[in-house]
């Protein structure tokens, strides 16, 4: 207890350097934040097309239905597939009916002839529509395969780039966050050398020199990623009605209370873990 109220003090005596030492915390939880929501974002994104038809088939009019449940029964051997749902001629005619509905014309001449029966076919993981894709083109009988290619594989060019750049940038952070607060806590150590010494010649340890400063490390990096984390969630929070709208029934938003404040709880504990870190280099370069 006593370590905790000389942190303390120490903090209120030098307010400029707890303050830069808790910006530069602050800035890489906010970073943090942000990119965990992101991540989170786009994978929930790339699960939600692996969940929808991705890849239609198109049979051609004289494909029986032998030859198509023996199609069936191929692609599900693959174990590529998550699901694949038949559209029948006469099913197929009822979709374009409904999604018609307020044009008769447009439905007045249409018959289970004109439209194609179908399959609808979705994939365990979105790599696997193109494969899927050219062993659909390779069957017989089928007339025509629809695959979004450029839109998935943008999607998925997209989700690697954003952890590859996100993880870099928190590495980054972290590691200038560590280096400004060894520097923060090296200045204070060496200002209170004297103090220091005194305390040595009437028989203070090591540890209990040292646990102070490992205190007020643990306070910034805490401090710094409650107020990172604070500003994330409520800028998420704010824009969450404009993002709905924008994804357009992807289910990505809104993000549980639940789940921020587990996001809270894990950046509390890497921020002691960051915090101990930087404070004990701190000691052992200056506290000789």
């Amino acid at each position: 207890m006593k370590a905790v109220n000389t942190a303390w003090r120490n903090v209120r005596r030098s307010p400029y350097q707890a303050l830069a030492a808790i910006l530069i915390m602050t800035l890489t939880f906010l970073v943090i934040s942000f990119f965990v929501f992101i991540l989170v974002g786009s994978s929930k994104t790339v699960s939600y097309f692996e969940s929808v038809p991705q890849v239609t088939a198109f049979f051609k009019n004289e494909a029986s239905q032998e030859d198509i449940n023996a199609l069936e029964n191929e692609l599900s051997q693959t174990g590529k597939i998550s699901s694949i749902k038949f559209i029948s001629k006469e099913e197929a005619v009822e979709i374009y009916k409904e999604q018609n509905k307020d044009d008769p014309i447009l439905i007045e001449f249409v018959t289970a002839d004109v439209l194609p029966a179908s399959f609808e076919i979705s994939a365990n993981k979105i790599e696997e529509l193109g494969p899927i894709s050219e062993m659909l083109k390779d069957s017989p009988i089928v007339e025509q395969v629809i695959y979004q290619k450029d839109v998935i594989s943008a999607l998925t060019n997209w989700t690697s780039a954003i952890r590859k750049i996100g993880i870099s940038l928190i590495v980054l952070l972290s590691l200038v966050s560590v280096f400004i607060m060894v520097t923060i806590i090296g200045i204070k150590i060496s200002h209170k050398k004297e103090d220091i010494e005194i305390m040595r010649l009437i028989g203070a340890t090591n540890w209990y020199i040292r646990w102070p400063f490992i205190f007020e490390g643990i306070f910034y990096a805490c401090l710094g990623a409650i107020v990172g984390w604070a500003i994330a969630s409520g800028t998420l929070l704010y824009f969450t009605p404009f993002l709905e709208s924008f994804l357009k029934g992807i289910p990505v938003l809104p993000v549980s209370y639940l789940s921020l404040l587990a996001l809270l709880g894990l950046e509390l504990i890497l921020a002691v873990l960051l915090g101990i870190l930087s404070s004990f280099l701190a000691v052992l370069r200056y506290l000789k």
